[in-house]
């Protein structure tokens, strides 16, 4: 079994579990009577500088490929430190038994920043959407390798129609050819390889090229310097999603302006 089919199999379970502590109809009254969306791909277009991208900026504690990053990270610290340095947009990884995140680690962090913070988790369940939304999410992760067109489209509808952005993911060209064709014109592509967990620098400006120029490109996984960054936006992405690299500096608003080219 993948690290991938072992997550999906874990987060199938967790929210099995999640449905029988906190039936779906509370998180959608808690998601239906927010007032205080901020929004998402505004913020990331307003980021972007010329063709250097914004720079979402992410909370992590742990990965499969990475191990123990920060685990006794204080989101709140963090995400104020981001703010700071001039982050658009706020990436908390909520999954809990790979990556030792939590939907309260997304509450803490929104309510210390103004930043728009997307939810990025394994989402198989329409059920995660609600919860996500209550949390207070502006955004969510769709990964489309993990779901089929209908279950993609459904999701997408779903967080679109509660004004939560929804970000899909892709790998590959057919992936972004399915994401286009419900709709969808805020695209991560992430270098990583899901299967392996193995990061392919090249992959975010390859698929990026291909996409049209409505899309807004998200450049996700293996951004480390100021130089790559700015090699992503060169490429096409508007955006570039950075978690390890900051998560693993001891002055993370200083490593969100370094990134940005800052001094």
């Amino acid at each position: 079994m993948s690290v991938l089919d072992e997550l999906i199999m874990r987060r199938r379970a967790s929210v099995s579990e999640a449905k029988r502590r906190t039936p779906v109809a509370a998180h959608r009254d808690a998601a239906l009577a927010r007032t205080d969306r901020r929004d998402f791909t505004a913020a990331l277009r307003a980021g972007r500088t010329g063709t250097v991208p914004a720079i979402v900026a992410e909370f992590k504690r742990r990965s499969p490929s990475a191990g123990d990053i920060d685990p006794a990270a204080d989101p709140a610290a963090v995400s104020s430190a981001y703010e700071r340095g001039g982050a658009a947009a706020l990436s908390v990884l909520t999954e809990a038994s790979m990556f030792g995140g939590s939907l309260d680690d997304l509450r803490v962090a929104r309510a210390a920043c103004g930043l728009p913070v997307l939810c990025k988790d394994f989402i198989v369940d329409a059920y995660q959407v609600w919860e996500a939304a209550a949390a207070g999410a502006d955004a969510v992760l769709l990964i489309a390798a993990i779901l089929d067109d209908n279950l993609l489209r459904g999701l997408f509808a779903l967080a679109s129609a509660l004004q939560v952005t929804p970000l899909v993911e892709v790998h590959d060209g057919a992936e972004a050819l399915r994401a286009i064709g419900i709709g969808v014109r805020l695209i991560g592509v992430n270098n990583r390889d899901l299967g392996t967990f193995d990061v392919h620098a090249g992959t975010a400006a390859r698929v990026a090229s291909s996409l049209p120029p409505d899309c807004f490109v998200v450049a996700e996984s293996g951004y480390r310097s100021a130089e790559d960054v700015a090699a992503s936006g060169r490429a096409g992405a508007g955006a570039v999603l950075v978690g390890e690299a900051l998560m693993r500096s001891s002055d993370k608003e200083t490593a969100v302006r370094l990134l940005r080219g800052e001094r």
